[in-house]
């Protein structure tokens, strides 16, 4: 039975151990905080199919048959029945994108879909379409669904150092604790460059800070249409003043999230470079809802504060790094990819072999052209 330690209980490592315990190996989750309380915290997420490269498209899709399983494991739905809309000129693309795939149904939606689907928008008659299988997340429901399966295998403890030794095994420090394992699996955020660093691969991640913020719906305002609940929203359009903003509707129906896809850029130490660009994106974010969204009300209820992690060749892109007993995963927008991406993990850890297209070499989520 193969030793393996998993660091970072996001979802993409709650995902990662889950599918290694299944396929028998031995696992150690290291977690110095609340799972999933890291990049993955927030109360939903967007599942959507349209991506601009199509080798991505085919890895959400296996995720989106995955999430199914999970639904069917765990007695709980964790991606709403609703869709994903989205609106504006890169519509057509994406539509074209999604056609060769048969499992994932897509529709252009005329003025009036559009408004019957997500009557929060404001006035719309502009392109858009419905990603029928796509829907929002139940962040929590799945965070603690993966955690209570795996709690007898978590260990809380802050990793400090992951390096290779002569005994061609994996060492993993902690405050506490020194441990060696066959492999080591790095799923931490922010921190997985700095920990693979130490251990040999330079992984070109670039860090910086987001924030997303919850509305309530305005008083007196549109419900969700006729036997349905929200879809989450993508917007490309810049009508509004803005252009790549994304929203979700939390499980219960009474919040929608809204973040921009933008972000202020930290130092490798870090620490942000402008600190006060937070406020600034949160206060780019309420102006866009008093624009697009009027069925919102303008006064945010919470907010979500997070680092994210892009790599070079895209707001997408992902990869796979594995040498010698040790594997690490960097990339953006990975919470609808978790079931896959913990599957070819597992894969790595067992084969030593990264399958499909997720070698980092192949830029896997590169933009088209």
């Amino acid at each position: 039975m193969i030793r393996t330690a998993v660091v970072g209980a996001g979802i993409v490592g709650l995902a990662a151990a889950h599918a290694l315990r299944a396929r028998g190996a031995d696992v150690t989750l290291y977690e110095s905080g609340p799972p999933g309380g890291g990049q993955s915290a927030g109360q939903g997420r967007i599942f959507r199919h349209a991506h601009e490269d199509p080798r991505l498209v085919a890895l959400v899709a296996r995720s989106r048959a995955l999430w199914r399983e999970w639904e069917q494991e765990f007695g709980v739905e964790l991606v709403s029945p609703h869709g994903a809309v989205a609106i504006g000129d890169g519509v057509e693309e994406k539509i074209r994108t999604l056609e060769p795939f048969a499992d994932v149904p897509v529709r252009r939606l005329s003025p009036e879909d559009l408004h019957g689907r997500l009557p929060l928008l404001a006035d719309w008659t502009g392109p858009a379409m419905l990603d029928v299988h796509g829907g929002a997340i139940r962040t929590l429901d799945a965070v603690s669904a993966l955690a209570h399966r795996l709690e007898a295998s978590m260990l809380r403890e802050h990793v400090l150092s992951v390096r290779r030794t002569s005994a061609r095994s994996v060492e993993v420090r902690t405050g506490t604790t020194c441990e060696t394992y066959d492999h080591v699996v790095l799923c931490a955020g922010r921190g997985t460059a700095p920990l693979a660093r130490g251990a040999g691969l330079d992984l070109p991640v670039e860090v910086g800070a987001h924030v997303r913020l919850s509305f309530a719906p305005a008083p007196g305002g549109p419900g969700p249409g006729a036997g349905r609940g929200f879809p989450t929203f993508q917007d490309g359009s810049g009508a509004f003043g803005e252009t790549g903003v994304y929203a979700a509707p939390y499980p219960d129906g009474r919040r929608f999230s809204v973040g921009l896809s933008a972000d202020t850029p930290a130092h490798p130490d870090g620490g942000l470079a402008d600190p006060a660009a937070l406020a600034g994106l949160a206060d780019r974010t309420v102006a866009y809802v008093r624009r697009a969204l009027p069925g919102l009300d303008p006064r945010p209820v919470d907010h979500v504060h997070c680092w994210v992690t892009r790599l070079p060749w895209g707001d997408d892109g992902v990869g796979i790094w594995s040498e010698d007993g040790l594997t690490a995963l960097a990339g953006h927008n990975l919470f609808k990819q978790a079931p896959a991406l913990g599957e070819a993990l597992a894969e790595t850890v067992l084969t030593g072999t990264v399958p499909g297209h997720l070698r980092h070499e192949e830029r896997l989520g590169r933009p088209a052209g």
